[in-house]
Formats: C-alpha cells, structure tokens, sequence
C-alpha cells in the first residue's frame, strides 16, 4: 500500500485503485511512521511525494522483501541523526569538471550521507528526473522560467572556440560572430542546447554540418587538432585536463546560464542545499 502511495501521490486514488477508504490508506500510512519516527511522505496541497526516507523504503520493497529489513535498519539510523542522501541529475561533463570539489568536500563533511549522481544528455532529461522525483536538485542551461520549478542562476556561460594551442586561432583575444561563417572545420555537440541557441543569434545556414556526440568530445577533438568547436563555458575557465586546448571567446553571441533546478528549495534536505552551495561556490569562481 505505501508503494502504492508513492507511485500515484494521492490517496485517494489508492483508495479507489485498492477499493478501501482513504482513512485506511492513510492510517497505514502514519503506522510506518511511527514506526520508524521519520515522515515517509512530504504533504503537498496537490498529493504526496515521499521523502529520502520514505524513497527508501519504497525502493527495497519494490526489490523485494530481502531488502526491506536492511532498509529499515537504514531508516533507524537516519532517525537517530544517521545518514541522508543528495541525489542530483546533471551532464556527465558538468558533473566531471565543476562537482569533484565539491563531492570531496562533501564527503569529507558528511562521510555518512549518500551521494547519488544521475547522468543526462540534456537539461530537458535532467527536468525529467526533477518531475519524476529521480534527484533532488538538477543543474542545467536556463533559458527561462519554467512551471512547478524553482531556479537559481550560477553564472553565466560563454560562447568560445575551442581549438589546440598550435591553432592559428589560439592566440586571438576574441572572435566575432562574422568570423565563424569562414572558419572551417568546427563542430556542435549535438548533445546540447548548443546548436539551438546558436541557429536562434546566427541563422542556419552559418552553423557547421559537423557534429559530434557531446561536449568533452568536441574538446578532445579540438585539443588534438583534429577539428575546432564552438562550446558554451565558464568564463575564465581552463581545464587541467586539456592542457594543449585553448578557448577563444565570442563575446558578441549572448551564452546561457548554468544553475540550479528544484521542485521546492524549502522542502529540501539541508544537506541537499549544502551540496548545492558548494558546488555554486566552486563553479563561480576563476579555474
């Protein structure tokens, strides 16, 4: 019954799906709580959504009943001030280049709280894993408001071409958007809201056909020569990892923001908010 209450949101519709009364549901429901002495539901005006606790429980009794005991031994040491859990849906490239910091710092501060990372193509999958309560808190490109979502802009990005240090374009200051139709050999990750936002500024016909599968490759490829990409970054950005890559910047394309998504910053778990403190601290400032 309490998986089926996390899965619709509603009691009322467990109720009808289960042909009891709501008031059955719902005190199935407070016995579990009690129970454990945690809330395994967030009350909402519009249903139910179950916290990290509850996201437990439901969890290992959907794998089956060997898990529920392990499951609740977790939930009494979370009731006695134990371990929590941060789940956050970002780009594999995003999390690897501007959240090791503060995975690190996190673990250092909090050893016993779980972190849970969900890789994404793109900030619509991210919103997804947001609405289907698969993360806490998503970090995205940010174009706009968006509906049942609460925003917090980072920094933002800019556009740059990205090209090996030996490229006769490495040692310019700056490009302008009129210089992009006559470079050759630039690719898009397509992978992005890349191309999109460019086509938007520039019109279809001066991006590039190439493309690649997603942004660290258009790096790799442009540290090795092999071709040269236009990329949204962080300002001042330079990433250890490519040492011969070199990022020219175009300041006359306006770039997107990076930041964070949730549901609802006040119903998030301070550990949750911590996490995305440290990563906003770290992804605002000089690299």
């Amino acid at each position: 019954m309490f998986v089926e209450v996390c899965e619709r949101g509603s009691f009322t519709a467990v109720a009808r799906a289960l042909s009891c009364s709501q008031s059955a549901v719902s005190q199935h429901v407070r016995r579990l709580e009690r129970e454990f002495g945690l809330s395994l539901l967030e009350r909402r005006p519009r249903g139910v959504l179950p916290t990290a606790a509850g996201r437990l429980l439901r969890d290992a009794a959907l794998a089956g009943v060997g898990r529920i005991d392990a499951a609740a031994l977790q939930l009494r040491a979370l009731a006695a001030g134990g371990v929590g859990e941060v789940r956050v849906s970002s780009g594999a490239a995003t999390i690897r280049h501007f959240m090791p910091e503060a995975i690190l710092e996190m673990r250092r501060r909090h050893p016993g709280v779980q972190l849970t990372l969900r890789t994404q193509p793109t900030s619509r999958a991210c919103l997804t894993d947001l609405a289907a309560n698969r993360a806490d808190i998503a970090l995205i490109t940010i174009s706009g408001p968006i509906a049942d979502v609460e925003l917090r802009p980072l920094v933002d990005l800019q556009w740059s071409l990205a090209v090996n240090r030996d490229d006769p374009m490495a040692e310019r200051a700056s490009l302008s958007t009129a210089e992009l139709a006559d470079i050759p050999n630039i690719v898009l990750p397509t992978s992005s809201s890349s191309r999109g936002r460019l086509e938007a500024v520039l019109g279809e016909d001066v991006l590039p056909s190439q493309a690649v599968s997603d942004w660290d490759t258009a790096l790799l490829l442009a540290e090795l020569g092999v071709s040269r990409a236009v990329v949204a970054t962080v300002p001042r950005w330079a990433p250890s990892a490519h040492p011969a890559l070199r990022l020219v910047p175009i300041p006359e394309l306006p770039g997107p923001t990076a930041g964070w998504a949730a549901r609802s910053w006040a119903g998030l778990e301070p550990h949750t908010v911590e996490f995305a403190e440290l990563v906003a601290r770290q992804m605002a400032g000089p690299r």
